[in-house]
């Protein structure tokens, strides 16, 4: 449960709307935690956000998956003769007019 120093700091409303029966299971898992249902709510959401943006900090791979991960970035470049020409033969914004 959230203390109340962190209580007091909270300055920003997060309304959402709810179907009554969103509501009921939600004031439900709250009474059984022994919260309100604010606090489940913002508990709930914080810690699924967090994970949210860990998933997308932190790359998870297996053994086999590693290896091939390391030897992608060691590889030598692929060449793209197109590429290249594109960027080192002037375009038309560099010629004089």
């Amino acid at each position: 449960m959230a203390s109340t120093a962190n209580n007091r700091k909270r300055a920003t409303n997060l309304n959402i709307r709810v179907t009554p029966q969103q509501k009921q299971v939600i004031a439900q898992a709250a009474e059984l935690k022994q919260t309100t249902v604010s606090n489940f709510v913002l508990e709930q959401a914080y810690e699924a956000a967090q994970n949210v943006v860990l998933e997308q900090r932190h790359l998870i791979l297996s053994g086999d998956q590693w290896k091939v991960f390391c030897d992608a970035l060691e590889a030598a470049p692929r060449e793209y003769p197109r590429l290249r020409k594109l960027l080192t033969e002037p375009s038309v914004f560099d010629k004089e007019q």
